[in-house]
This record gives C-alpha cells, structure tokens and sequence, in this order.
C-alpha cells in the first residue's frame, strides 16, 4: 500500500520517521485519531451493559430479547472483522477507517432514536459492523505510520482505550442512565464520532489504493458465519450456565466446523481471506498464542469484578466502576514505560515481567471474601493494572515488529479475531464455572438467578461468605489461564527490533 505522505514519513520499512526511536509530532497525531475512535467503540460495549435492566424495562421486553442488544453487536464484530484486511488493502486504511466511524455514528444516531426492542437490535447492528474496522483499520494505520522500531510505544498509546474501557464504562453508563437519560448512551457517540472523523480527514496521510487480490469468497463464507456462529453458541451457554442443550451445541458445533473449513481452506488458497502462513514466523505464533490464553484469563476476570460488587457487596453500577479505577491507574503508570522498553529491549523481556506482576494481582483475587476491605481488593486491581500495561501490547508489538508494511493489515485482522474469539470464550467458560461454583455451594443450587430474587436479610446474610468463596473458586481458573499464558510468551523475541532485518513479505502462492 503507497501512501502520498511526506518523504520523511515514509523511509524506513513500515513507515515513520527514519533514526530517533521517539514518537514524532505526526505520529502522535495519528495515534490521537485512533484513539479517539477506539474508545467511542470499546467503552460502547461496557456503557451498554449498564442500560440493560433499564432497557428491560424501557421497552417491556424480556431479559432474553434484550440480550440481543449486546450480542448482536458482538456478531456483528466478528462478521466484519475479517474482511478487514482485505479492505484495506483494496480501498486504502484511510478510507476504510472513515467508512467505519461513519457506519457507528449513523448507527449510534439510531440507536438512540429507537422506538422498540428490535429497531434498537438492529441499529446495534449496524454499529457493529462500523466497529468491527475501527480496532483493526486503526492499528494497521498507527503501524505503519510507525514502522517497526516504534512499535512498542504505538502499541501502548492503542492499548489505553482497550483497558480504561471496562473500568470508565460502568462509570459512564451509571451515570448517563440515572441521571440523563438511556438514549445519551448512544448520542454521546455522535458529537466524538464526527470530530473523529474530522481530525481523521484533516490527518491522516492520504493512501493510494492498489489493485488487491480478489476477495477470498468461500474463506469469507466458512470465516464469518462461523465466528459468529460460535460465538453465539458460547454466549448462549455462558447465559443458560449449561453447554449441554441442543441449541448451545449445534451452534457452537457449526461454527467450530465452519472455522476449522476455513483454515484448511486458507492453508491452500493463493489469495486467503486471512493469511495463515503468517503464523508460521515464531514471533507471531508465540503472541497470539499468548493473547488467546492471556485474553481469555482477562476478560474472564473482568466479568468476576462486577458481579462480586454487585451481588456480593451490593454496590451499584456506579460505585463499582469507581471501585475498579486502581487497575486502570495501575495499567497507565506502566503502560508508556512498557512500550518504551519493548522498543529497546525486545518485547519478550518486558512480558516475562508483566505476566508474574498479574500472577500476584490476581492471587489476591484468590482470596477474596465476603467483607474483604476495599484497600486491599484496590491495591490488587493496582497490581493487575501494572502487570496489564507490560504485558498486552508489548505482547501484540512482538507480532507487529517482524511484519513488513504489505503484512501488517493481514495479520492486524488475524489479531483482532485471536482477540475477539479469546475474550467470547473467557467470558463463557468463566460463567460456566462461576455458576458451577456457586450451584455446589449455595442450598437448592439457585445459581446467581437464585440469590438476584428477593431474600430475607437474615438469609442472604448466610449466603454471602458462600457466594464469596464461590468467587474465589473461580478466579483460581482465571489464574491457571495465566500461568498457561506464560508458557508460550517464554518464546516472545527479546531484542530490539531492527527496521533492516524486517523480512519481505512472504508470497501468497
């Protein structure tokens, strides 16, 4: 892909400016118009996870329709995410951003304007499919603009969104829903999605569109339906706590069939949807090995703290995003400083760092009880978030650094898949054994459906310290996940990238 960017931003392999390892001003302009549209999109989710009980009963509609609001979305993601790559290509990442902020802001618009349970279903819909690109299109384009030397530092600016949404989003949603009104938690999205696209049009180096191979249909057609056919099935059996009915299992079986045609399909394809063979470079094999293992342990963990808040402590929407603002502290103190060493030391070393860091955050999880003091459950969110900021991006710059300018788009999008699939399965198969846990503990087994409908004082107060320990449980399973995680990141490279020894790009035939 050519871009008509000034000579400068354009010399080494990747992008960016030639000799310091500093960002320049260009590149944090870049990086201020990814940002911006990565936010809206991923504090989009948690915002709405806030609204649904108010939805529920906005529209009169049960819990089970309502769910849809969110898991359309989410589909909706995973359908468009791996056409990505190849859109960039063919329509160049400028446009392709553009396009994307405009899908989600008309979509957002929408939203806000519902009338009933299904328009809004719909309209999320549509805000799926604009934010599906924005992550991978983004990051291709503050990659680029970069280039391999600067990886690491790029990659921790993009990472802030990714873990101060969790943490602002209940904030925000408690907020917007109790004070304004649940329309604002979709208009909100129009006045920042128009600045972003200002500053994206005013910004970003223009790009030349070439001539891409033509788009891998039947990859498209096993790739899509089956993301999103498994990811409905987990999320279906994460809502039920069973993965054993018939529907949760076909689901999930077909799409699992649908992926596995998919990759024996790109493994022979000469110009595959999303190219396989990258993976067969240990740097970007170990990473997304990695990220799976890492993801699904973290956004496993990020559903636990809410709901011990909330249905343990009995705290509110509110109150518990405040109570989670130490992990995002934690994660920006080291985030800027994981990204800077990553660049000069090699990402390898700075994971081997972070991951432990985690390991003693999420120990302390272990041993949370029904009236553990908010000073230490705060000093171990401080710890996950400083172990958070040296492992996630430089864990995604260690696949990023050996990639060439052309390769970048292809495995951003083979990235964001890893990502998106890692954090569906964590979410399900940590419900699964919270419910699990919590069905061995509490009497008659009533699950977390049992203790949310309404219990005398003096019984719920007998409840509490076994729904506690049922959450402890279940964060020993978030805590194997990172130990697992650490196995491959053992292989992750440990030197400084070196812009010359940037391979070329590996051929598609």
């Amino acid at each position: 892909m050519k871009s008509s960017a000034p000579p400068e931003a354009a010399a080494p392999p990747g992008g960016g400016e030639p000799g310091p390892d500093r960002l320049d001003r260009a590149v944090w302009a870049t990086a201020a118009v990814v940002v911006l549209g990565a936010i809206m999109s991923i504090l989009d989710v948690t915002v709405v996870n806030i609204a649904i009980p108010e939805l529920t009963h906005e529209f009169s509609a049960p819990l089970s329709q309502i769910q849809w609001i969110a898991t359309g979305y989410t589909l909706a993601l995973a359908t468009v995410i791996p056409v990505t790559g190849w859109a960039c290509a063919r329509f160049g990442t400028k446009r392709l951003y553009m396009v994307s902020l405009t899908l989600f802001v008309l979509g957002s618009a929408l939203a806000g304007a519902a009338w009933s349970a299904e328009s809004l279903i719909a309209f999320r819909v549509l805000q799926g499919l604009g934010g599906g690109m924005i992550m991978p299109a983004g990051m291709t384009i503050l990659t680029q603009k970069a280039g391999p030397q600067r990886v690491g530092q790029v990659m921790s600016v993009v990472g802030i969104p990714m873990l101060l949404g969790p943490i602002t989003g209940p904030i925000l949603g408690g907020w917007l829903v109790d004070d304004v009104s649940w329309r604002w938690i979709f208009y909100i999205n129009v006045p920042i999605g128009a600045i972003a696209l200002f500053l994206a049009w005013r910004i970003l180096d223009r790009d030349t569109p070439q001539p891409a191979e033509r788009l891998d249909l039947p990859g498209l057609v096993f790739l899509s339906p089956g993301l999103a056919s498994l990811i409905y099935g987990l999320a279906t059996g994460a809502e039920k706590g069973s993965f054993s009915s018939a529907t949760v299992l076909i689901t999930t079986g077909v799409g699992a069939v649908l992926v596995a045609a998919f990759v024996v399909r790109a493994l022979r394809a000469d110009n595959p949807l999303i190219d396989l063979r990258l993976f067969r470079r240990r740097s970007v094999a170990t990473a997304s090995l990695t990220m799976a293992f890492f993801g699904i342990a973290f956004f496993g963990a990020m559903l636990l703290l809410p709901l011990y808040f909330q249905v343990v402590r009995g705290e509110s929407a509110l109150a518990t995003g405040l109570l989670l603002i130490p992990q995002g502290v934690g994660a920006m103190v080291t985030m800027p400083i994981g990204g800077q060493l990553t660049d000069r030391i090699g990402p390898g070393r700075v994971v081997m760092v972070g991951i432990p860091i985690i390991l003693v955050g999420m120990f302390g999880l272990t041993q949370v009880e029904a009236d553990t003091s908010y000073w230490m459950l705060g000093g171990a969110f401080f710890v996950l978030g400083l172990g958070m900021g040296l492992t996630m991006m430089p864990t995604m710059s260690a696949a990023m650094q050996t990639l060439g300018h052309d390769e970048i788009p292809r495995a951003s999008t083979a990235l964001n898949i890893i990502q998106q699939v890692a954090g569906s399965i964590g979410t399900a198969a940590i419900s699964v054994v919270l419910t699990t846990e919590m069905n061995d503990r509490l009497p008659g087994g009533g699950g977390l459906g049992g203790v949310t409908q309404e219990v005398p004082p003096e019984a719920m107060a007998k409840l509490l310290p076994l729904m506690a320990d049922s959450f402890a449980a279940t964060f020993w399973w978030s805590l194997g996940l990172l130990v697992l995680a650490y196995i491959p990141a053992l292989f992750l490279p440990r030197r400084k990238p070196d812009p010359a020894q940037v391979p070329a790009p590996m051929p598609m035939h």
